[in-house]
């Protein structure tokens, strides 16, 4: 799988590089600013590319316009945003097309390098995966939405999984309840935020996001 990694920290950007080549990435280019993250990304087209938020020259959203930018060039290229910031406004507008492939991930809450691993992989085959702590900051962004208020707790709680990129399953187990259960609140989740019912997990992911960017 080929690899490109936005990282402006020297150090962090050669552990990114060491970990993806252990684990059978090929990393094709490993940048340290954005235009030449906008350069790797529309020549080399890799399978998924790791981006910081903040690189130079700007130093404030460098990276998360850099790749909307090329997002729409290639709709739906595979990113995974790795940043010790919760960018809401740019957050927002990076899964605004419903095209799948995006991660937004916090930097100091990656604990586990496998795990980090196994969701790069999966938002190249063209999953989202979110931080718990980037859902909840778009949770709030809508808090006093009507349609928010009329969920229940348990709602909100499946509402927040869902969006972090789980499955039923994995929501049964997490709040240990079955999954018939999960499926139920699931449902009136979609009736209550006026969504499109949908079986396949990462359309419905993207339909409580797009709601939740509102």
């Amino acid at each position: 799988m080929r690899i490109v990694i936005a990282e402006d920290l020297a150090l962090l950007r050669e552990g990114l590089i060491r970990i993806f080549q252990a684990n059978d990435f090929e990393v094709v280019d490993a940048v340290d600013n954005g235009p030449s993250l906008i350069r790797a990304l529309t020549t080399l087209r890799p399978d998924v590319a790791i981006v910081d938020v903040r690189l130079p020259p700007t130093f404030t959203d460098e990276g998360l316009r850099a790749v909307i930018d090329v997002r729409e060039q290639i709709p739906g290229l595979p990113i995974v945003v790795l940043s010790q910031y919760v960018e809401q406004l740019y957050a927002r507008e990076l899964m605004s097309d419903r095209a799948g492939a995006v991660g937004y991930l916090l930097k100091d809450r990656v604990l586990d390098v496998g795990q980090f691993v196994a969701n790069v992989r999966q938002v190249a085959a063209g999953s989202t995966v979110m931080d718990p702590n980037v859902v909840s900051a778009l949770l709030n962004h809508r808090a006093a939405d009507p349609h928010l208020q009329e969920l229940t707790p348990r709602e909100h709680e499946v509402l927040s999984l869902m969006a972090q990129g789980r499955s039923n399953a994995a929501i049964a187990g997490r709040m240990f309840v079955s999954e018939k259960t999960v499926s139920k609140h699931t449902y009136n989740i979609f009736i209550k935020l006026g969504l499109e019912q949908s079986e396949d997990d990462n359309r419905r992911i993207l339909a409580v996001l797009a709601y939740l960017e509102g």
